[in-house]
């Protein structure tokens, strides 16, 4: 039996994605960090497999105590991952700290999966070769020239949109530069843009955020076609592709600034110092 853990699973693309490997007879580890949705979800995925083996943890992944924590939870539960989907993520009304001092978009959205990942690498090495970890990105990663260096936590102006951006090019720079650590191991990892689907996605955003999502509703995908790409890498889709970004099951263009090695090297670097800074 499969084991994936999945977070963001309490609606939408991940909801969709806990539902389906659990009917194909996987293990499933979900995360919510709403308690209410999250058990309305664990009840439909239930639903639809009765006979699957399937958990849903609350965890707030905005704080590094919250992604210590849920990676404990999930080492306590199974001994081996064969994929992680780093699918939760949110887009920022307007810039609030966290408890750790970071921008709260940039600590989910990005720290979080590099935290968690590299929390549950030795289940991942225990389902290797084979084992697979998918972040869920965005084609927004276009709407920004490049990470702001100088100012990952946006201190100075302040940009919802371009903060989300931001994440979800380090989103692709961290499948990159973990790519390359875990290739000797036989992990894969890759990055996915799940196109713009129809889900509760956007109820963190702004105004702006909120009347662009309504105005494109006739436009959108269906929770169900937004997880078809994660679906089909979880379940062996182009198994020899790894350190890629993915969309409708194809390898998609990304900007130079999602190409560079340098700049997912850089990010790296940033990160490991953020999440191992002294009284965290």
């Amino acid at each position: 039996m499969k084991t994936i853990v999945i977070t963001g699973a309490s609606s939408g693309i991940g909801l969709v994605v806990a539902r389906e490997l659990a009917r194909a007879g996987w293990r499933v580890i979900a995360q919510g960090r709403d308690a209410a949705r999250a058990a309305t979800a664990l009840a439909a995925i239930r639903s639809a497999a009765p006979s699957a083996k399937v958990d849903m943890l609350l965890a707030d992944l905005s704080t590094f105590a919250g992604m210590e924590r849920l990676a404990d939870s999930v080492a306590a539960l199974t001994d081996r991952i064969d994929v992680l989907a780093n699918n939760a993520g949110f887009i920022p009304a307007a810039r609030v700290i966290t408890a750790d001092g970071l921008e709260h978009g940039f600590a989910t959205n990005h720290l979080a999966p590099f935290v968690l990942t590299n929390r549950l690498l030795p289940l991942l090495r225990a389902a290797a070769p084979g084992a697979h970890v998918i972040n869920t990105a965005s084609v927004a990663h276009r709407f920004v020239k490049d990470m702001l260096w100088d100012d990952l936590q946006q201190t100075g102006k302040y940009s919802p949109g371009n903060a989300y951006a931001q994440s979800k090019l380090a989103n692709i720079l961290h499948a990159r530069a973990l790519a390359e650590r875990v290739a000797a191991d036989g992990i894969r990892v890759n990055a996915v843009h799940p196109g713009l689907v129809a889900t509760n996605f956007p109820a963190h955003g702004n105004w702006l955020v909120k009347a662009m999502y309504r105005f494109s509703r006739p436009f959108q995908l269906s929770p169900e076609q937004g997880a078809d790409t994660i679906l089909w890498l979880a379940q062996g889709g182009a198994p020899d592709v790894t350190g890629a970004y993915f969309a409708s099951r194809k390898v998609a263009r990304t900007t130079l600034a999602a190409q560079s090695r340098e700049g997912a090297e850089r990010l790296w670097a940033i990160s490991t110092a953020l999440a191992t800074r002294p009284g965290l």
